[in-house]
């Protein structure tokens, strides 16, 4: 592909809820503008975005995915992105590299969570905005009720620009509100016509060109009074009015069609070219120190790493979108995260899983670079006389836990290497080693996620794992004070063993053993403390009752006895865990359970089934605030042995529009009906082991 300029570059995100037809949007477009010779369809896994064996698989996009085209001299790189809340990495990435997102909606299902969600991230994100009204092929579609359903939800900045004329339930020409005319697509020529508008769209051509018009108007003074005058609006007024409210924000225009038949397609791309921002116009990142670094293709060069994709066979691909200058293969500019130097490897232009090397990647446009040994995605590439650092994108947290259970003999070794990789490609995977539960657990958005990931252990490194629930982190503590004696003696001739120590154990606060000796009278020579108090860190690790690590325990040496010959530091380290074992059954033991600090964010209809909810789970209800979004926030204390699956419930009763976070907080009694549960777990985890 050629070079272009950033004012002939277009970064557009495809986004919104799953099943909107974003993947066959894309399809379509890259057909209609030449890039491709034929139209790929999702069900039978051939669409250039969709190229991931897990994507054929599942029918769905997973990640996000790249796919250039020139349309009338412009290039316009769009940027396909996941629909499934569980992928929604792909989404920040997406949006993150592009300057306007197009939320696609179905005429038939209205606006979805998923478009609420994305058009949120795009303002958080200030990037620009506009909708598609796709589907309007199907049965049931209904762009009218599905614009005012937009209007509704995202307020006045939604205006028309493209809309239909139906005849009875089918669309029978596009009308265009700026240029005044009416198009009619042919599918035998597989083209739009231009025709006479119709005089049955008379009133709704009024309608919405009132609706838009009044858009126009808001975004300069001189078209307000022009407007209030009722003076018509000149075709270049409204193209600049529109393109001037899409760059700041006050305009969301919207265009319909359907990506199945190609119907709107057409319109749809003129309208990206002539009203959605240049990566000259709207292309910009902000740096950790807060300064805003504008597209400007004669500074030094400067790329922000946005995503990355790690295989084993093929090795790493860093999608980058260059903001400054240009970056030429051969090039050794700076990471700012690492300060070391970075050699650019071969330079790319994917389209889909199909690769062409290019000489450069100018300011402004979106590419691939080979082989980078040290950069992440979230770093920024730079000239080492201006090391600059861009903001990070912020990804969802992870928020559904599993343990793996390795199925294969001899992965052990290679799990780790294995998920830093997949971590790589997706920032909202974590992994840990639990060395208390003896697990290695995975992190992710959902189940679905999960599923994927333990997909791609198998397919692209050779791991075989399953899926558990986590083992929770139980403590155990003491609630009395006791005195007991630990004495330990073997004489069987010869050199001996002889240990003999009083105990006094109590509870204390504290997650670490407290030891004190009062000994009077030298009952105890002092040079057996240490060996007393190493004889009781050894025992603390396991508790009388279940097995957990012992917290808030204090232990006293108040008296004991030793002999001239046989005592030593290994007869009073016995002696020690014998008064450990003696003493502890005494002294009320009790489990523990970690306790955390639940904050969720649900829309205020949503309250009342939620506080249901953590009831069910022993929640304690803190309180409740204004949360941003227009989203109540509960703050509440649960049991984090009993949050496993809230992930799913919560998403389920929200349908997607709840998000929470969980802190470990402190350690609390576990109740006694649950302590026989939590002992059995606990057995059958040591016989595990």
């Amino acid at each position: 592909m050629k070079q272009y300029t950033a004012d002939k570059i277009r970064n557009v995100a495809l986004a919104g809820h799953s099943s909107a037809g974003k993947t066959s949007l894309a399809e379509m477009l890259l057909f209609k503008s030449g890039a491709t010779d034929r139209l790929g369809k999702i069900a039978d896994g051939n669409t250039v975005c969709d190229f991931d064996p897990e994507e054929i698989k599942r029918q769905v996009s997973v990640s996000s995915a790249i796919a250039p085209f020139d349309w009338n001299g412009v290039k316009i790189n769009l940027l396909d992105t996941p629909g499934m809340f569980d992928f929604a990495a792909g989404v920040s990435e997406g949006i993150r590299a592009a300057e306007t997102v197009l939320l696609v909606v179905s005429a038939k299902d209205g606006v979805g969570v998923g478009t609420e969600k994305a058009y949120r991230l795009a303002t958080r994100m200030n990037k620009s905005k506009a909708f598609f009204i796709n589907k309007l092929d199907v049965e049931h579609a209904d762009f009218y009720k599905t614009f005012e359903g937009i209007k509704e939800v995202f307020g006045n900045s939604v205006c028309p620009v493209i809309i239909p004329h139906m005849e009875g339930d089918v669309v029978d020409c596009y009308i265009d509100l700026v240029d005044d005319k009416a198009y009619k697509f042919d599918p035998k020529a597989n083209k739009l016509n231009e025709i006479a508008i119709p005089a049955a769209a008379a009133d709704r051509i009024e309608e919405m060109k009132m609706a838009l018009n009044e858009a126009v108007a808001e975004t300069d003074d001189a078209l307000m009074e022009k407007f209030f005058m009722e003076e018509p609006f000149t075709k270049e007024e409204i193209q600049k009015g529109i393109a001037a409210g899409v760059k700041s924000g006050t305009i969301a225009p919207v265009f319909c069609g359907s990506a199945a038949t190609g119907s709107g397609s057409q319109v749809l791309m003129d309208a990206i070219v002539h009203f959605l921002p240049s990566a000259a116009d709207g292309c910009s990142e902000e740096t950790v120190e807060g300064e805003t670094v504008k597209c400007d293709p004669n500074a030094p060069e400067s790329a922000f790493v946005f995503k990355t994709v790690a295989d084993p066979f093929v090795g790493k691909l860093s999608f980058v979108k260059v903001i400054t200058g240009t970056l030429t293969a051969g090039m050794t500019p700076i990471n700012a995260r690492t300060g070391e130097p970075e050699r650019l490897g071969k330079l790319l232009c994917c389209r889909g899983k199909k690769q062409d090397e290019v000489d450069c990647i100018t300011a402004g446009d979106i590419g691939a670079i080979t082989k980078l040994s040290n950069a992440v995605t979230g770093d920024t590439l730079c000239d080492a006389k201006r090391v600059i650092s861009y903001k990070p994108t912020e990804f969802p947290a992870p928020c559904l836990s599993m343990a793996i259970v390795l199925k294969g003999k001899g992965d052990e070794a290679k799990i780790a290497g294995a998920m830093q990789r997949l971590i790589e490609e997706d920032p909202c995977i974590s992994f840990e080693n639990n060395v208390e539960t003896k697990q290695q657990v995975v992190s992710g958005l959902g189940e679905q996620h999960l599923d994927v990931v333990v997909s791609k252990l198998k397919s692209k490194f050779g791991i075989d794992v399953g899926l558990v629930k986590p083992r929770v982190a139980y403590r155990e503590t003491i609630r009395k004070k006791v005195r007991v004696q630990g004495k330990h003696k073997k004489q069987s001739g010869g050199h001996g063993q002889y240990g003999d120590v009083w105990i006094e154990f109590e509870p204390c606060d504290g997650d670490s053993l407290v030891f004190e000796e009062r000994v009077v009278g030298g009952a105890v020579p002092k040079n057996f403390f240490p060996a007393v108090e190493k004889g009781l860190q050894d025992c603390v690790s396991r508790g009388m009752i279940a097995g957990y690590p012992v917290v808030g325990l204090k232990a006293i040496l108040v008296d004991g006895s030793y002999h001239p010959v046989d005592s030593n530091e290994m007869a009073f380290k016995t002696a020690a865990s014998l008064a450990y074992k003696a003493g502890l059954p005494q002294a009320n033991p009790v489990i523990l359970e970690p306790i955390g600090t639940l904050k969720v964010q649900v829309p205020a209809a949503n309250m009342g089934d939620i506080n249901s909810e953590l009831s069910k789970r022993r929640g304690r209800m803190m309180g409740m605030n204004p949360a941003e979004d227009g989203l109540q926030e509960i703050e509440a204390e649960v049991p984090m042995s009993e949050m496993f699956d809230f992930a799913t419930s919560l998403r389920s009763i929200t349908q997607g529009r709840g998000s929470f976070t969980l802190t470990f907080a402190r350690y609390e009694q576990l109740p006694k009906e649950k302590e026989a549960e939590v002992i059995a777990d606990a057995k059958s985890m040591m016989e595990e082991e």
